[in-house]
């Protein structure tokens, strides 16, 4: 980032049917957000400006086409469509999956260029948005592919201390138990310390990681994923400094309150971490890709077809997105310039983990 300039936030149109573009205008129908960032939208000035109209909504924008074109205190709308392409709100056509995908793809160019600091993704229909070109379950996957650089990326989802991490992303329940091994879980819970660390400015993370089968298996009764696998791994990062407990039932650990003694918690599957966090957070959740270089969120919602150009729109996940990618854009700058000139070390850490009988015992 240039010292000189505000922070630059790339924003991508998502699915041009659903509400993407309802909720970025009714983000910044407030000037105040220009104080914190300079946003830029990758999409279509044509695009925006139907979805203006439909919605009867008075938000100016400046459309640019080259990066030198933007400007502060200002909504710019980069032109990443033809003007042929047709909106159809509510229906999910491969011309809006190909629209989502344009704009994804110069977004992402844009960053690798300099041109933005951070991005903050809308929506997208992640079937209609298919092609030879975008062959991913998700925006998580892509990102990781296209600006990972080798690393690997964890899907957070995230509101205020509310923190799940998804073990396995994006993926069909019946490949769920497979996908469960000790390489998977040492990486992600690795990956989810360090964010936490880096990311969410917490020194010395607790991390509670949920069981796969009911009841933690039930000493095998009902899975031996836990003993085979879950229960190994978490004593194994344990003694590597990773302050993990469990495997917890996700419904006693849920219905009992005790994820609020906990910094993050790692769900083995999508909707065993989703389900709780949008039932608690539905309104102002933000989804997090963590482990890459990149700071990427979106809103916690879908395209919403449904709702799609009726003008009832929430668009609090959104601007918390926005908030949230800004506040994890500063964090990683203090995180990593405490550390540019480290004091070399003049004693052992010793971590205390007095209380971890008690976080394990079941409700």
């Amino acid at each position: 980032m240039n010292d000189k300039r505000k922070i630059r936030v790339g924003i991508t149109q998502g699915d041009i049917n659903g509400i993407g573009y309802e909720v970025i205008f009714r983000t910044f129908e407030n000037n105040e957000i220009f104080e914190l960032c300079t946003p830029v939208v990758y999409g279509s000035p044509k695009l925006a400006a139907y979805h203006r109209k439909a919605l009867e909504l008075d938000v100016a924008y400046n459309a640019v086409e080259r990066a030198d074109e933007i400007q502060d205190g200002k909504l710019n709308i980069i032109n990443c469509n033809s003007d042929d392409v047709h909106i159809e709100l509510g229906i999910a056509t491969r011309e809006s999956g190909e629209a989502a995908y344009q704009a994804l793809e110069r977004a992402v160019k844009d960053y690798q260029e300099g041109v933005i600091d951070l991005l903050v993704t809308a929506p997208i229909n992640k079937n209609t948005i298919q092609s030879d070109d975008f062959h991913f379950p998700g925006h998580t996957e892509y990102l990781q592919e296209r600006l990972g650089e080798g690393r690997k990326s964890l899907m957070i989802l995230c509101s205020e201390g509310l923190r799940f991490a998804i073990a396995t992303s994006h993926l069909p329940l019946r490949d769920v138990p497979a996908a469960i091994t000790p390489e998977l879980l040492e990486e992600k819970l690795t990956i989810f310390n360090q964010s936490l660390k880096e990311d969410f400015n917490i020194d010395a993370p607790k991390i509670a990681v949920l069981s796969l089968n009911p009841h933690s298996g039930d000493n095998g009764l009902l899975g031996k994923e836990e003993i085979d696998v879950i229960i190994p791994t978490i004593e194994k990062m344990s003694r590597e400094g990773i302050l993990c407990y469990g495997p917890f039932g996700a419904d006693g650990f849920m219905g009992s309150g005790k994820y609020t003694a906990f910094d993050g918690i790692l769900a083995m599957y999508h909707d065993q971490g989703l389900t709780p966090m949008k039932l608690l957070a539905m309104s102002n959740g933000v989804n997090f890709t963590a482990g890459l270089d990149a700071v990427r969120t979106s809103p916690a919602h879908g395209v919403a077809y449904d709702i799609a150009g009726k003008g009832c729109a929430d668009e609090n996940s959104f601007r918390q997105a926005i908030y949230t990618a800004i506040d994890i854009y500063r964090n990683r700058l203090f995180y990593n310039e405490a550390r540019r000139r480290p004091l070399r070390k003049l004693y052992f850490e010793k971590r205390d983990d007095s209380n971890r009988l008690n976080l394990q015992a079941e409700e």
